[in-house]
């Protein structure tokens, strides 16, 4: 799940709240079926957190770091489990460095390890790939979706790809407010438009501007490879641009929904 909004808006607060690192002042949270003001000890145990400023002992090598969270923990199998974390999260060349010498990258592989070693229900992220340089995003956002097959993972994140990419469900949040909490997929279609449609042509683009397409569906040409159309309600625009192109000889290579992007529904959202 994404949990997006403007700077401000509240995201770092209100997951310091789920993580039980604030009392909230109003209302209530539930984590897996635990009120977090009545059950703080009980409610940490079944979270992973790694808050934006990934707090790191940076004198210490990266396997002693570990061990070192899992003595917190009181995790049994503790060696067992740090390696499983080490090979789990990519550290294996990193492990008997200090964590000084790492990069951002290697550091937030690090974080999240230590986020992951209990083996929590819920891992929260709170602007987990800020200052990454594109390959260290490509690497993390990977980790993430290999994560979430077994574990509810929420995160906070500004690059709107990210989301579209990684998310089942968003939560946009502005000044405080939830202002939309959806399927992805749900909250692409309902801020599109209806019965709209992108059609992209060959080699050999039409004759003509559309016309034979009627009156009941408008016609907008992009380029000389791409039109937009729009049909009335009730009107199935595919069937019907199909029936045309075969009679007209277009060369049409695809149609598609004409969908807003997520960044477009976000500042729609937002402001």
């Amino acid at each position: 799940m994404g949990f997006i909004g403007p700077n401000g808006a509240g995201k770092s607060t209100t997951m310091k709240i789920i993580t039980c690192y604030l009392t909230q002042t109003e209302g209530t949270v539930e984590v897996c079926g635990l009120d977090t003001a009545e059950s703080p000890d009980e409610v940490r145990k079944l979270i992973g957190y790694l808050p934006e400023h990934n707090p790191l002992y940076k004198d210490m090598y990266v396997k002693e770091f570990l061990h070192f969270i899992s003595k917190i923990h009181g995790i049994k199998n503790a060696r067992e489990k740090v390696e499983e974390m080490i090979k789990m999260t990519g550290l294996e060349r990193e492990q008997h460095k200090k964590i000084r010498q790492l990069s951002k990258g290697y550091k937030q592989r690090v974080g999240l390890a230590q986020a992951l070693i209990h083996d929590p229900e819920v891992l929260i992220l709170d602007e987990h790939t800020s200052g990454l340089d594109p390959n260290q995003l490509a690497e993390i956002r990977a980790l993430i979706k290999k994560i979430s097959k077994d574990k509810v993972v929420i995160f906070s994140s500004h690059f709107m790809q990210e989301v579209e990419g990684l998310c089942d469900r968003v939560v946009v949040i502005d000044k405080g407010r939830i202002v939309a909490n959806d399927i992805l997929t749900n909250l692409i279609a309902k801020h599109s438009p209806d019965n709209q449609y992108v059609l992209t042509f060959g080699k050999k683009p039409p004759k003509n501007d559309l016309s034979a397409l009627g009156s009941s569906i408008k016609v907008r040409q992009i380029d000389d490879f791409h039109w937009i159309v729009a049909g009335e309600k009730g009107i199935d625009v595919p069937a019907v641009v199909l029936k045309k192109a075969l009679a007209h000889q277009w060369d049409l290579i695809e149609i598609k929904r004409d969908s807003m992007k997520f960044e477009e529904i976000f500042n729609k959202l937002t402001g």
